[in-house]
């Protein structure tokens, strides 16, 4: 998962960018980049690192510029290496840098025909490099002049769209024109636009979330449809047009989980305001299921479950408090490259207030259960706490295959729930009992009929159904190879020897 951000804004956009994707950091914490253009030459930035240890005041000052593009990036193949940060940059046609959220499920397929046909090459193993020259690609085919004009851009866009799939949002700059936003046929990843008056003239924004928008005074316009692209040009100008045949829209429910602020509206929908209601149909089926409970208190796994748990206690008219505190400066666990440091961070995040668990049947609630292994953890600490009885709630469905749309998910045999029932999962992660919310409740708490307009989400995770239609047994077995941590601890293992060599050989 990684978020973007594009400004053209009347004044210098460089620190606008940087704050922007402070506020998007939560969506990937291993690279930043930003990239601006100052009278038709580009200036970039960018490497592995959080964004305020990517850019210090030597840096940004060399970000010079009314427009420009940013990026915070994870990477799904655990790849961490600095050459992978975006945004990138390829010099033909007339110089394009550009940032993406998400993941090519075709990536190699059309790796293979960017060399054999179009005789461009890839430099890294990141699909967003792949991404890039196929849009480069097709500019030039559809370029009819000199001067590039929107006409075609979109035909352009049109056909990234037939060659390339899976779920993306993407956001390019051009020298002396303009920013481009677009985003996959079926809406799966995020992208939303504004703008905002000021006394030079009107700015736009593009970003993954509406929140990066709010704090930068910009107003939320609407979501870039999905196959739609967006163009803002240097001189003011917007267009906008429909690049792909009508399809679904099919976004992320898991950016709703989980991933996404919960002070964002993504498709129309709050996302603090879908939590909430995952919290009331968890409550309903608690209810269901368990009858006469004897849960003393509710507490959550801080940050993203705070909501639904709130939501739940007071539907369950039990006590809602606060049992651990977080250290905000660990990253989110189950990003994290190695199950090694996944493990030693749990303790070092999350430490027990003991006072609220001594003695309690306590409901720990958390947004979903990956691993288990964070689970598993938490539940010990409730134990070693003096907690009498510890269940454990998850507001999300059982995740039973990995994500192939741009969410690092680890490989299908390392998920807690792949091959396990949810007794087993309980059992395993030590709670007295498990619950799980059903999956047909976390669409009506997500949809909210008649209040929003996506009539299917990418539900993959837990039901095991690709909306794009072309994920298989032999691409799943392909991602298993890739994501199990001893591929990725291999990755890990030959970039820290390279870099010894480069050190050796200097």
């Amino acid at each position: 998962m990684c978020g973007i951000v594009g400004i053209v804004g009347r004044s210098p956009v460089n620190q606008a960018i940087y704050d922007a994707l402070m506020v998007l950091q939560h969506r990937g914490q291993d690279a930043a980049g930003i990239v601006t253009c100052d009278h038709g030459k580009l200036h970039l930035r960018k490497d592995n690192g959080l964004a305020r240890d990517v850019f210090d005041t030597e840096q940004m000052i060399k970000l010079r510029g009314n427009i420009g593009i940013g990026h915070v990036r994870y990477p799904t193949a655990g790849c961490s290496s600095s050459a992978e940060a975006q945004p990138f940059y390829v010099n033909s046609p007339y110089g394009i840098a550009l940032a993406h959220n998400g993941n090519l499920t075709n990536a190699d397929e059309l790796k293979e025909d960017l060399f054999r046909t179009d005789r461009r090459h890839i430099n890294t193993s990141s699909d967003s490099e792949v991404l890039l020259n196929v849009f480069a690609h097709e500019l030039i085919a559809c370029a009819t002049g000199l001067d590039l004009n929107e006409v075609d851009i979109f035909k352009a866009i049109e056909r990234v769209h037939q060659r390339c799939r899976g779920g993306y949002a993407a956001v390019a700059l051009i020298p002396g024109y303009g920013v481009i936003a677009f985003r996959d046929p079926h809406g799966i990843r995020p992208a939303v636009f504004g703008e905002r008056q000021t006394k030079h003239g009107k700015e736009f924004m593009v970003a993954s979330e509406s929140v990066a928008l709010d704090t930068q005074g910009f107003e939320l316009i609407r979501d870039i449809a999905p196959g739609e692209a967006v163009i803002f040009t240097e001189d003011g100008r917007f267009f906008a047009q429909p690049c792909a045949s009508a399809t679904i829209k099919s976004p992320c429910i898991f950016e709703f989980v989980y991933f996404a602020r919960p002070d964002s509206i993504i498709d129309n929908i709050f996302v603090h305001k879908a939590r909430q209601r995952m919290g009331v149909k968890l409550a309903e089926k608690l209810k269901r299921e368990w009858g006469e409970h004897d849960i003393d208190v509710v507490i959550p796994i801080p940050d993203t479950s705070r909501t639904s748990a709130l939501s739940m206690a007071h539907e369950l008219g039990v006590k809602f408090t606060e049992g651990f505190i977080k250290n905000r400066y660990i990253g989110r666990t189950f990003i994290m490259p190695g199950q090694t440091t996944r493990k030693k961070s749990v303790r070092q995040k999350l430490n027990p207030i003991d006072v609220e668990f001594k003695g309690k049947n306590v409901l720990l609630v958390d947004d979903s259960i990956v691993r288990g292994t964070t689970s598993k953890q938490i539940v010990e600490m409730a134990r070693d706490a003096g907690a009498n009885k510890v269940y454990f709630a998850s507001a999300a469905p059982p995740v039973r295959v990995p994500n192939v749309y741009g969410i690092d998910m680890p490989a299908a045999s390392e998920l807690i729930a792949h091959g396990r029932t949810e007794e087993e999962v309980g059992i395993w992660i030590g709670a007295d009992r498990m619950l799980y919310q059903d999956l047909d409740d976390l669409i009506d708490a997500v949809q909210k009929k008649g209040k929003t307009h996506v009539d299917r989400f990418d539900t993959s995770v837990f039901s095991g159904e690709y909306v794009t239609g072309d994920v298989d047994d032999a691409y799943l077995g392909a991602l298993e190879s890739q994501r199990n941590d001893d591929a990725k601890q291999a990755r890990e293992t030959t970039i820290v020897h390279n870099v010894i060599g480069l050190h050796n050989d200097a």
